[in-house]
């Protein structure tokens, strides 16, 4: 298990050459990549109930499943979740590597009751970067949410704390919001954006 801890800022799709020539990114060397991402549930929701995100992640030709709690969650965007994440071909559903027993167990049970729910599609540009003490992961998602025939975009950009304090963290959000005005808190998740879609459905 590892813990997620990020802060998440929505971007206008129209800036995002401004945020690449930031100066905080300034000789930092970037890496694009396409993520696939299929979110799983029952059709109950059981999962989203329990305030859990279950998603299969296909990065060029790896697969990877991945397991977040709600965890905290504050003002300007700042996350702190629980995370396992493990290679798991798209045709095989294993809990084995989830190092909490009585959590392991209950996704076991719920394991052939599964289900696609939503599902997001994006291109993600990273830079990892030295602020401070610390080392920060900054990747920019445009893309789109999938529930059904419906769609939302994804412009936004994450701050991960990959090592060191959070207090560089903020500082950095802090320094590209001055920086970047138009950059703004964004508390949802992916996934919760998701499931917000579904309910839009079916009202």
């Amino acid at each position: 298990m590892a813990q997620e801890i990020e802060i998440k800022l929505a971007l206008p799709v129209r800036l995002a050459p401004r945020l690449r020539q930031l100066p905080q990114l300034a000789g930092a060397t970037s890496q694009r990549r396409c993520l696939r991402n299929l979110y799983l549930d029952t059709p109950e929701q059981d999962l989203r109930r329990q305030r859990m995100a279950l998603r299969r992640r296909q990065i060029d030709d790896r697969w990877l499943l991945t397991l977040k709690t709600e965890g905290e969650t504050r003002a300007a965007g700042f996350s702190r979740r629980q995370e396992w994440e493990y290679p798991m071909p798209p045709d095989a559903l294993d809990f084995a590597a989830v190092d909490d027993r009585d959590l392991r167990q209950q996704l076991q049970t719920l394991a052939p009751r599964l289900q696609p729910a939503f599902r997001t599609d994006f291109i993600r540009q990273c830079w990892h970067l030295r602020y401070g003490a610390s080392h920060i992961e900054l990747a920019l998602d445009l893309g789109r949410i999938y529930a059904q025939k419906h769609r939302q975009a994804i412009r936004e950009v994450e701050l991960e704390l990959l090592d060191g304090r959070e207090v560089d963290l903020r500082a950095l959000a802090d320094a590209l919001k001055n920086s970047l005005p138009e950059l703004n808190p964004c508390a949802p998740s992916k996934a919760a954006r998701g499931y917000a879609l579904l309910d839009a459905i079916t009202l």
